[in-house]
């Protein structure tokens, strides 16, 4: 296909797209947000920053840029960071009214709305220390380029979180969509009844099954049309992912949730395949663990810039873990009921969706667990010699196993005191 031809190929997929979300505006557009502010504190905003910056201090005044915003996601980031200065662009004027219904309803100062597609990002005129782009990318005619526009928009020390669909997980759902394009089933509102109706008549060993009762998206007529019958739909196998972030000079941070792509956590712990995964480079066992799990249905992940100054990463050996402040997650929860041999209490990521992503602690690694409370590093908690040999294994599993972040920027200020020193 010449040049010219895949320009008009691509204006008339964008432009179908942009007249699917203004006919179906997504998610659907809510009314109010109280709750959901409070349920965000200093605590769970320390655990977000940490995760994206592990190496810096803890800032709540970034510059964020919501990418492909939706009817609501830019409005609570600004809820959620009221210090900050939230920006957010999406192609939908359906999309920006219902976020800016949201502004005005709940006064919200910090936050600017444009209807703006992500591929023209530049026309701001600015870069941003934080960029979310969330279930976006792969709904338009040209990802690789629209990734490009944001890498150029995020900052020098800026930090990228970005989501994209996975394709085993929703081998269901593209078997959907071809059923739906062969029967010529539109967005009408007869036709997502009946869209509705059918599904629940599919044979119990369709692969879409599993997930009708666990994706939000097929209990409203606008997540329906979302996940059937959008006009332009992709999805990225770990490979394509890394293949993506090259293409756009962007560097892997890490996993969202890691646990699931490590062979360390869960289920492959047990497999005597382990030994050959853990001898390939880390995105051979991410694509491998991506295989064995067979029902990923997205990748969410943080990406940074490739000439990023990289701060010191979150390791485990010599003696600079001890530096580090572990923080909790907030969705981690303590189970004394039922417990495997020999464990003291099991501890779950709520935000995990795979049932064998679990933790099991046994009593001494529970009472080093208990005294984290976000301010002493691991050095303070653990103080003495056999606490500290415990205590190295278990923040190493605690971290792959999506239970703390930590916050390490106490290095950089150690090694400015011994720069200091001349040591």
């Amino acid at each position: 296909m010449a040049a010219s031809d895949e320009h008009i190929a691509g204006a008339a997929i964008g432009a179908g797209v942009r007249a699917f979300y203004d006919e179906h505006p997504y998610p659907p557009p809510v009314t109010d947000l109280t709750g959901y502010a409070r349920t965000w504190d200093d605590r769970r905003r320390r655990v977000e920053a940490h995760l994206l910056w592990p190496g810096e201090p803890y800032r709540d005044d970034r510059t964020i840029l919501i990418a492909g915003c939706g009817t609501s996601q830019a409005a609570k980031h600004a809820l959620r960071w009221p210090r900050a200065r939230v920006t957010g662009i999406d192609f939908s004027q359906s999309s920006i009214d219902a976020t800016a219904k949201l502004k005005r309803k709940h006064s919200i100062h910090n936050l600017e709305l444009q209807q703006l597609s992500i591929e023209l990002v530049g026309e701001l005129g600015r870069s941003f220390d934080h960029i979310v782009c969330t279930g976006v990318l792969h709904h338009l005619p040209d990802p690789a380029t629209g990734l490009r526009a944001l890498a150029d928009a995020l900052q020098p020390d800026g930090a990228l979180q970005l989501m994209l669909y996975a394709p085993y997980g929703r081998t269901g759902i593209y078997m959907l969509q071809d059923y739906c394009r062969r029967l010529g089933i539109g967005t009408g509102v007869a036709d997502l009844r009946d869209l509705a109706e059918s599904l629940n008549a599919l044979p119990p060993d369709h692969p879409l099954v599993p997930l009708l009762g666990k994706v939000p998206d097929f209990r409203t007529p606008a997540g329906l049309a979302d996940a059937l019958l959008n006009p332009q739909d992709r999805a990225y196998s770990v490979p394509q992912v890394f293949e993506l972030l090259r293409s756009a000079d962007l560097e892997f941070a890490r996993w969202a949730n890691q646990a699931p792509y490590l062979p360390t956590c869960g289920a492959m712990v047990r497999s005597p395949h382990r030994p050959r995964i853990m001898r390939l480079p880390a995105e051979e066992r991410y694509a491998a663990l991506e295989l064995f799990r067979g029902s990923m249905i997205r990748h969410s992940l943080v990406a940074y810039r490739r000439d990023r100054k990289r701060d010191r990463q979150v390791v485990f050996e010599g003696e600079s873990w001890l530096d580090y402040v572990p923080i909790r997650l907030p969705r981690t929860i303590m189970v004394e009921e039922r417990l495997p041999p020999n464990a003291a209490a099991v501890l779950i990521n709520q935000g995990h969706t795979f049932t064998d992503i679990y933790f099991p602690i046994e009593a001494p690694q529970r009472e080093i667990f208990e005294r984290i409370d976000g301010v002493k590093a691991i050095g303070d908690i653990a103080t003495n010699e056999a606490e500290r040999q415990t205590a190295r294994i278990l923040f190493e599993q605690l971290w792959h196993y999506d239970q703390v972040v930590f916050d390490t920027s106490a290095l950089r200020a150690a090694r400015a005191r011994r720069s200091s020193r001349g040591m």
